[in-house]
């Protein structure tokens, strides 16, 4: 069974003005054409949605109060996700309103959403998927809230970094006999490309109480990804990812305008159904602004592309100087505690990728 995860999906005010479509819709498709192939090759795709969906009667915005336009969550859908983390520091931007209606949009398109929640019955429902034989539960914690605080008697809303809750929930998944759990946690200190302290203790106590698998994000950068052992688990070896980055955003500075899709295939032994992580692999990419036939747009770009005889035409020098520097940073960061984990080529998904450049 493959899985991919990305990190902070987010939607500043520039992004949806690109997006705009006259005379009142939005068209986000041309953000991800490049790296959908990957995306919808997974059995399974998740990532962090950095942002709510109020509607427009409550005004988009981007930072710090984000509302974004239902085509972002609808162009998601197109390129291939099934779950959307919402444990965030974000989510309650536009109150318990766009809470409820990130979680209702995400419904209506097929999308699964993990870390909020619209009722104590709907929080204490486990997440819990079986594709390819393989069972997986998921969940989602946050370390902030921005300040907001939740409703009184309405702790169910979000669910927050506590140790506790965290082991009583590991637990209850692993009474319920799945094979893999994963856990998503939106913590770290923003801009660092090292976990803190505070990250690697959490984490330790997470595995500790039998996580399989840990991705994070929060940082708007990069962190390493490091193997361990799991606790009480038919896994041979499971990871942490201490931060994914970002997947999309405004944020046009070094470390933060390029992130990685992180792919990872376990294999099932029907036979003592035991697991093995037959694969570990990441995509590096950078974020494109500017100008593609007179459009202002925001693309994905496949940072193996600039390394191309012939790379995209809208790309100009500077730009292939920022994505090859973003490879170089990527690698570094990414495979600086384990060599356990390789950057995957875009041979892969030759049939699909929307353009020929390089092959």
């Amino acid at each position: 069974m493959t899985f991919s995860a990305v990190g902070d999906i987010m939607c500043h005010s520039t992004q949806f003005k690109y997006a705009f479509v006259p005379p009142d819709s939005f068209n986000f498709d041309p953000v991800f054409e490049y790296v959908k192939p990957i995306l919808s090759s997974a059995d399974f795709t998740m990532g962090n949605i950095e942002t709510v969906f109020a509607g427009e009667k409550r005004k988009y915005s981007g930072y710090p109060l984000f509302n974004s336009p239902d085509e972002l969550m609808v162009s998601l859908k197109n390129s291939g996700f099934d779950m959307l983390f919402s444990s965030n520091n974000h989510a309650l931007d536009k109150g318990k309103y766009g809470l409820f209606r990130t979680i209702q949009l995400a419904d209506s398109l097929g999308i699964e959403i993990s870390g909020t929640y619209i009722s104590k019955i709907d929080r204490d429902s486990l997440r819990i998927k079986t594709i390819n034989n393989v069972s997986f539960g998921v969940l989602s914690y946050t370390y902030s809230l921005n300040g907001f605080s939740i409703p009184k008697g309405e702790d169910y809303l979000i669910s927050q970094i506590d140790k506790d809750k965290i082991q009583r929930e590991i637990n209850d998944l692993r009474e319920s006999n799945v094979d893999l759990v994963m856990i998503y946690f939106h913590f770290g200190d923003e801009y660092n490309s090292e976990p803190s302290l505070y990250q690697k203790d959490i984490v330790e106590f997470t595995i500790k109480s039998g996580a399989d698998v840990i991705i994070a994000s929060h940082p708007h950068v990069l962190q390493p990804v490091e193997m361990f052992r799991p606790v009480n688990s038919k896994l041979d070896s499971g990871f942490v990812a201490y931060s994914l980055g970002n997947f999309v955003s405004n944020q046009r500075w070094r470390y933060s305008d390029c992130g990685i899709i992180l792919n990872f295939e376990i294999t099932k032994n029907t036979i003592d159904n035991s697991l093995t992580l037959s694969d570990l692999n990441y995509l590096p990419f950078w974020v494109f602004k500017g100008k593609i036939e007179g459009e202002s747009q925001y693309k994905l770009i496949p940072s193996e592309i600039a390394n191309w005889k012939y790379s995209p035409e809208f790309l100009t020098e500077q730009d292939i100087r920022l994505i090859k520097e973003s490879l170089s940073d990527t690698k570094k960061i990414i495979e600086s505690k384990t060599s356990s984990i390789k950057q995957i080529r875009l041979k892969n998904y030759f049939k699909t990728f929307p353009i020929s450049y390089g092959f």
